[in-house]
């Protein structure tokens, strides 16, 4: 049924389907950063709120500047010093390994399927997919900050649709939010894989959502 691939970006391509709240706060952890989770959270959505509604992400950041300017957040946020390199650092390595396998993955598939992004993101998201080798793999990049509609509204995915050149029901959405990808990529009528990995939250997922269930991206290439 499958004509065409929509890959989600944050949490799809970067971490294996881990939610990106859990990849910096799993650092904090191992990197001993004096705070509980509960402080981190709020640092952590504090960051978020700040970069959505300010503009400094450039966009000509690479990601591991993107990275960095979170994390100062973050730490701004709570009032400590000295972290911001260690953790970017640690961060980075982690990226450039699920980056790495995600491309040897999208490399196959895209012998034998056109594959389009759409992704929220800072509108440096091009210079990101420059910086981790995706150069190539994809028709077209549908980027929030760029066409002014984000996610969850199904609109940005009947964009990525478009620049495919397929009807919706020939299209697979494969991403890591059941919220933010799977139900609306349903919506605008593709089909839908969510890749599982560790949630923000501990909140119930109705695993029936999705018309199929992978933990890795090269379950994509079994028959």
């Amino acid at each position: 049924m499958t004509k065409g691939y929509i890959f989600d970006y944050g949490g799809t391509l970067d971490t294996g389907g881990c939610h990106w709240g859990k990849v910096l706060w799993h650092a904090y952890q191992q990197r001993q950063v004096p705070v509980t989770e509960t402080q981190f959270r709020e640092a952590y959505v504090h960051a978020e709120r700040t970069l959505g509604s300010t503009p400094l992400i450039q966009s000509d950041f690479t990601f591991r500047q993107t990275l960095a300017t979170k994390i100062r957040l973050q730490m701004d946020f709570l009032g400590l010093r000295g972290y911001e390199t260690m953790l970017t650092d640690a961060v980075y390595s982690g990226t450039l390994a699920h980056t790495r396998h995600s491309c040897e993955v999208l490399q196959q598939l895209s012998g034998c399927y056109p594959m389009v992004l759409v992704s929220n993101f800072y509108g440096n998201i091009r210079v990101v997919l420059h910086e981790f080798g995706f150069d190539g793999l994809f028709m077209d990049v549908i980027e929030s900050a760029v066409v002014g509609i984000r996610k969850p509204d199904p609109r940005i995915f009947s964009l990525g649709v478009r620049a495919l050149g397929l009807e919706p029901h020939e299209v697979t959405v494969v991403g890591d939010s059941i919220e933010k990808d799977i139900v609306p990529a349903r919506q605008a009528g593709c089909h839908t894989t969510w890749i599982q990995g560790e949630q923000w939250t501990d909140a119930p997922i109705d695993r029936s959502v999705p018309d199929r269930v992978i933990c890795d991206l090269s379950e994509l290439l079994e028959k």
